[in-house]
């Protein structure tokens, strides 16, 4: 079985053995009805590139906690939401992707 996705390629090839981790240039702040990362450059949040995640991206910014390998994270969604592998390894993938610039992947 391949440890990659073939859709996926970065810079950074993330793989489902890559352990995820946050960014000390993210700080989260969940207010019970909406999860926001707010980005911050130079002790400064960047109020300007707030990203507002939804259900899912809460799920999957709360399992990112630097042990996790990316399968952990996908058999978590699975789990958590009733979806078949498949979609929860495309959806996290996807998801570590567009947030790698706030992410510190480890192989």
């Amino acid at each position: 079985m391949n440890n990659y996705h073939p859709l996926k390629a970065t810079a950074e090839m993330i793989t489902l053995a890559s352990v995820p981790s946050h960014s000390p240039a993210i700080v989260t702040k969940n207010t019970g009805e909406e999860y926001v990362l707010v980005p911050v450059i130079n002790n400064i949040a960047d109020m300007d590139s707030l990203f507002t995640l939804n259900e899912t991206g809460a799920f999957i910014w709360e399992q990112i906690d630097g042990k996790k390998s990316v399968r952990q994270i996908v058999m978590a969604l699975t789990r958590e939401y009733d979806i078949p592998e498949r979609i929860a390894e495309d959806d996290v993938l996807e998801f570590i992707d567009n947030m790698k610039e706030y992410l510190i992947i480890k192989d």
